[in-house]
């Protein structure tokens, strides 16, 4: 969860959009498997959660605002009986709405035929689906790229009477980042954006019970499904009665799998690409280490993202390790209307320094991003007044200098304060004694994955994935007012 807990204040890191579940297991509780899974993911979103379910002849779905135990009870569970079932957990982009409708997944009609549609990532063309929807009399109730995509696969699958034609053809339409599964009465479907960029997972269960997909490994773990591979770019899979059968929708990318999902979105458990997430994030702290020493006495991490890049900063620079910042678990992104006082206590809320430990040390503060630099101001401010000597702050991401438009939360250029400040300006600014950033190739190096493809845009302006001029004009800088290193 964001370190920010005030609404109204944007929080200092990048912000994942959702994370998406499904099962195909008749005979299994599949309902209450989607809760657990969507527990184990519940670190992609906390504004929203939902399941639907097939029963092979309808679907039924449910969902809420809040997180999880808050969107399902045992009796909303019990209703949710099928074959197969999807779910999703929501946190919203800064152009995203925070509101029931919002929530997925979103339901489409094919004729007589219930199709529910999760979607992790974000499209860019969202307002050239809209504008075909409208002109077929198609109502938009959350007007969100994802909803636009449930309701033109219904329309595409009405007219070529295939949902899997009609998926395809989607495909072929739709443009940006997106790890989708969809279900229909008697089946779950799991596809991918063409160049990877949002990750999906497939796994089985024992005894061939039945089959899992999920954004993250550790959705897989909690269902006890061993991980099998991945939903390839372009790919959809469908799972029935017949078993797994996989075709490709849409010929494969320029692989450009998002290299944030290993420094701060997935879960440190989880297995990206063949790749430890856990084991790259010690890598970037020992690759950080030797790209930006400092004179100190201890290695802290911020919870919970920078833990295991201390230790790895602190294994290769030698400088010893220690937990002295405790982190509240039990609080949420928003809970109270804050006043201007209450505002700058926020970070205490949920971070606290152990000033019997830190006091008169000198500290190497290890974190996974500054992306406006409010949280970071406020956490060096809280560290001197524990008594701490110094503070050098280190970066297990190089600067973010470039908005996202594929499902994390960037806002526009203007926000992020690398656009717009030197090194020097943004380390007096957040009154760290020494500020510095792992290299766009130091973060590659770290991750040692099976494929090479990745897309680090929000550090170097390449997009994969072509942005619309007038997505460009509301989002960047004017030419040459940007900082670019």
């Amino acid at each position: 969860m964001s370190t920010s807990v005030f609404p109204g204040e944007r929080p200092d890191r990048l912000e994942e959009e959702c994370g998406v579940f499904g099962i195909y297991a008749p005979g299994l509780d599949v309902a209450r498997m989607t809760c657990f899974g969507l527990q184990a993911l519940q670190h992609r979103g906390q504004e929203s959660a939902g399941i639907a379910v097939g029963d092979g002849a309808t679907i039924l779905a449910s969902k809420d605002l809040g997180l999880v135990t808050q969107a399902f009870n045992e009796s909303a569970l019990a209703a949710l009986k099928g074959d197969l079932a999807i779910g999703h957990v929501r946190y919203s982009t800064s152009g995203g709405v925070e509101s029931w409708e919002a929530a997925q997944p979103h339901i489409s009609a094919i004729d007589e035929v219930l199709i529910a549609l999760a979607h992790n990532g974000t499209l860019v063309n969202t307002n050239a689906l809209k504008a075909r929807l409208v002109d077929h009399g198609v109502h938009l109730r959350a007007g969100t790229d994802s909803e636009a995509a449930a309701k033109i696969i219904g329309e595409v699958t009405r007219e070529t009477h295939s949902l899997r034609d009609g998926i395809r053809m989607a495909m072929k339409m739709i443009e940006g980042a997106y790890a989708m599964v969809l279900a229909s009465p008697d089946s779950l479907y799991a596809f991918r954006d063409p160049n990877g960029i949002r990750p999906l997972v497939v796994g089985q269960l024992p005894e061939d019970r039945g089959w899992v997909v999920a954004s993250e490994t550790c959705g897989l773990d909690i269902v006890g499904a061993t991980f099998i591979r991945e939903v390839a770019p372009g790919e959809i899979i469908r799972f029935n009665k017949e078993g797994m059968v996989s075709e490709m929708g849409v010929e494969p990318r320029k692989r450009a799998s998002c290299i944030f999902e290993y420094v701060y979105f997935a879960r440190p458990d989880s297995v990206m690409d063949g790749q430890s997430v856990y084991l790259a994030r010690r890598e970037m702290g020992k690759i950080l280490a030797c790209e930006a020493p400092a004179e100190a006495d201890l290695v802290v991490g911020v919870p919970d993202s920078g833990l295991p890049s201390a230790m790895g900063y602190s294994l290769e620079s030698g400088i010893p390790y220690s937990n002295a910042i405790v982190k509240n678990r039990y609080v949420g992104r928003t809970f109270i209307e804050p006043t201007d006082e209450m505002r700058q206590m926020g970070i205490r809320i949920k971070l606290n320094p152990l000033s019997s430990i830190i006091k008169d040390q000198r500290l190497v503060i290890i974190d996974d991003s500054i992306v406006r630099g409010n949280t970071s101001k406020k956490l060096v401010t809280m560290l001197r007044e524990a008594g701490a000597r110094e503070v050098h702050m280190r970066i297990v991401s190089p600067e973010v200098r470039w908005p996202c438009f594929y499902g994390i939360d960037t806002d526009t250029q203007d926000q992020l304060i690398a656009a717009n400040m030197t090194n020097e300006e943004m380390c007096e600014f957040i009154g760290a004694d020494s500020l510095a950033f792992i290299s766009v190739e130091g973060l590659h190096a770290s991750v040692a994955c099976e494929h090479p493809g990745f897309c680090d845009a929000c550090f170097t302006g390449d997009y994969p994935v072509a942005i619309p001029d007038t997505m460009k004009a509301k989002s960047f800088l004017p030419e040459g007012s940007a900082i670019l290193g």
